[in-house]
């Protein structure tokens, strides 16, 4: 007996197999925030592989491009921290301990030379007429023998910015500071201004002394340099090749051998003169201070040699 032959039943219908949604927030997030198409990225991978789902292409791309960002992001960041670490090094030191600027790294040269007395040190102090009328009215320091003990004189400059303390060096420059005396006791600095700030990598000075604030007045007579210029011969080249002023050193200014008068500079920073600026003594910790936020303010008209930005006027000038 024969049974009749049915037809073959159809095949299922074919449902299409959705993808990932996991897939597709890996690839989006992974431009977006990388760590989290990362996260995304295996979330997906680990789904797919239970249920059967598309979007595995998608998955490894969010995961590939989640780690190319962010390896990128790590390399611009710390790129960016060693930039930061490098520029506040920088920045450091161009300025000193409370915040003002100056020179990078100290000028190169030869330091002062050592000390030996001259035969004739204080034997004989002249103060002859200038070329150029007082700035003021004042009477020449008495001349002739000037004692060279103490050694050490103290002296205090009361100016608008704060008080400059003066130990002044009587052993080894007499007839300079016979002449600081005298203009400080006759009150030749009072009520004048200190005309010169430079802020230049190799001279950092504040200029005072002048009572017109011009730069060209001086009281009238002139003096010889001393130490430094009293330790060399004067054929010697050495005084035309520059040395270093240490930071805190008292320096009489001048416009040639011979020409001191009353202007004296301030030296807030190391710095190269020729060893033809008399040293006549050094300025105390609260003197620097007081030069360190003159300078900090720096110069007017943003330059590096000229007036001070703050006006820097001298009250008084006495000795202690």
């Amino acid at each position: 007996m024969s049974y009749p032959s049915w037809p073959p039943y159809p095949p299922p219908p074919a449902y299409p197999r959705t993808t990932n949604a996991w897939a597709v927030a890996a690839l989006v997030c992974a431009f977006l925030f990388a760590p989290l198409g990362i996260v995304f990225g295996h979330l997906s991978l680990s789904q797919i592989k239970r249920t059967g789902e598309d979007g595995r292409g998608l998955a490894l791309a969010g995961l590939i491009i989640g780690y190319v960002m962010t390896a990128l992001t790590v390399i611009v960041v710390v790129f960016s921290v060693l930039f930061l670490v490098a520029v506040a090094q920088h920045v450091g030191e161009l300025r000193v301990d409370d915040g003002s600027t100056r020179s990078a790294a100290p000028p190169s040269g030869d330091r002062l030379p050592a000390f030996v007395a001259p035969r004739n040190l204080g034997a004989n102090c002249q103060y002859p007429k200038g070329d150029l009328p007082a700035g003021a009215p004042v009477t020449p320091p008495r001349t002739g023998r000037v004692p060279t003990d103490p050694a050490k004189i103290s002296a205090s400059v009361s100016t608008s910015q704060g008080n400059i303390g003066l130990e002044l060096d009587n052993g080894k420059s007499p007839c300079t500071v016979n002449n600081f005396a005298s203009l400080a006791q006759q009150g030749f600095f009072d009520d004048t201004t200190c005309h010169r700030l430079t802020t230049a990598r190799s001279l950092n000075v504040l200029q005072c002394g002048d009572p017109t604030g011009t730069g060209a007045g001086g009281p009238g007579y002139r003096f010889p340099n001393e130490y430094p210029t009293s330790q060399y011969r004067l054929s010697d080249p050495g005084l035309r090749r520059p040395v270093v002023y240490p930071r805190g050193t008292l320096v009489m200014a001048n416009t040639g051998p011979g020409t001191n008068g009353s202007q004296f500079m301030l030296v807030y920073g190391d710095t190269l003169l020729p060893p033809t600026y008399t040293v006549f003594g050094t300025v105390d910790s609260t003197g620097l201070a007081t030069l360190d936020r003159i300078a900090a303010r720096g110069v007017a008209g943003g330059a590096d040699d000229g007036k001070p930005a703050a006006e820097v006027k001298i009250i008084s000038a006495r000795l202690d």
